[in-house]
């Protein structure tokens, strides 16, 4: 069974992700896969669009397969990891500059590296069951595949909360936010996926199909504003005061999470919000390089995806200890 099934239907590249029992984390043959077709279709003109749908019903994707990279860190191969994120990294600008519609439809999970795959094409059509986010500071890693340039595009700081707590929004906050262009309901996906299928204009499809929700976010953006603007993590913690629902669930969060992982994604914001893609993705490589040679990265992902204990070990402990200028020259 193919990974990733992809096949030319009414004048439409259609491209399934196809690897629902490991909810569609992008392994190599995965990205190998999209990579081919998409240089396949790029200057076929009987190709109009390209469409991106999974075959779960429980994820569009899960991000990327880091239990392979980390399984690779921990029998000691240096470049296995580097080379995935290299090739996941150069599809993700590929995508981003796509000659041609690119339509994702998000009607489930969609973290990490399944943000890149979508984020970053021209139509984003997500539902009532979409759940986006960026978890990676949970696993000891950062968030990556662009995501330094556009959540540190968001208003409010809002990018900056997102990449630090990994906190998942609903289908209408990326709406909202812009990381969505469309709104469908989940049980009009069908029938909007067989008429693109079918050769339908796509902005017919979408005027029929599409839906403006509620926009108002599922989270307090004045209280994100008011406290994700400070200028050092420890200030966003003390800030946190814990006088109200969402400031304890915040300070409990940031204190789970991995302190070098959070020291490197709030750089790698900082400096994404004045970087082209390009620049972001090359930085981010380098960061993703040094990161997972760090040790919360095996621990991180040993506790939430390998072991699923949820108590990870972090090395060091607080935030006070962890040391910038490891990174520093790398950003």
């Amino acid at each position: 069974m193919a990974v990733v099934e992809a096949e030319v239907v009414g004048g439409v590249g259609h491209i399934v992700l196809n690897r629902p029992e490991a909810l569609n984390s992008l392994n190599s043959a995965m990205i190998d896969g999209i990579r081919a077709a998409l240089d396949a279709w790029r200057d076929d003109d009987a190709v109009a669009l390209v469409l991106v749908t999974s075959s779960s019903p429980r994820a569009f994707c899960a991000g990327g397969d880091i239990k392979a990279v980390r399984q690779a860190v921990v029998e000691g191969d240096r470049a296995a990891g580097p080379r995935y994120f290299a090739a996941e990294y150069d599809l993700d600008e590929i995508i981003a500059h796509y000659p041609k519609p690119y339509i994702s439809v998000i009607d489930a999970a969609a973290f990490g590296g399944g943000l890149g795959i979508s984020i970053h094409g021209s139509i984003r059509i997500v539902t009532e069951n979409a759940v986006l986010a960026m978890p990676e500071t949970a696993i000891g890693f950062v968030p990556d595949v662009g995501s330094s340039y556009f959540l540190s595009r968001l208003p409010g700081h809002i990018g900056r909360y997102l990449a630090l707590t990994g906190t998942r929004i609903t289908g209408s906050d990326a709406l909202a936010l812009g990381l969505a262009t469309h709104f469908c309901p989940s049980d009009a996906v069908g029938a909007l996926e067989s008429e693109i299928l079918g050769g339908t204009d796509i902005e017919d499809v979408l005027s029929r199909y599409t839906i403006l929700p509620a926009t108002e976010l599922s989270f307090g953006a004045e209280a994100v504003a008011a406290v994700f603007d400070r200028k050092s993590l420890v200030d966003i913690i003390d800030a946190l005061q814990c006088d109200t629902p969402w400031s304890r669930v915040t300070k409990t969060q940031l204190a789970t999470l991995s302190p070098t992982s959070l020291m490197a994604t709030d750089a790698l914001i900082a400096h994404g919000a004045r970087s082209t893609l390009r620049e972001c993705l090359d930085r981010e490589l380098r960061v993703a390089t040094w990161v997972i040679d760090q040790p919360d990265f095996a621990e991180g992902v040993r506790a939430v995806l390998v072991d699923k204990d949820r108590a990870p070990q972090w090395k060091p402990l607080v935030l006070e200890m962890v040391r910038p200028e490891a990174f520093q020259q790398l950003l």
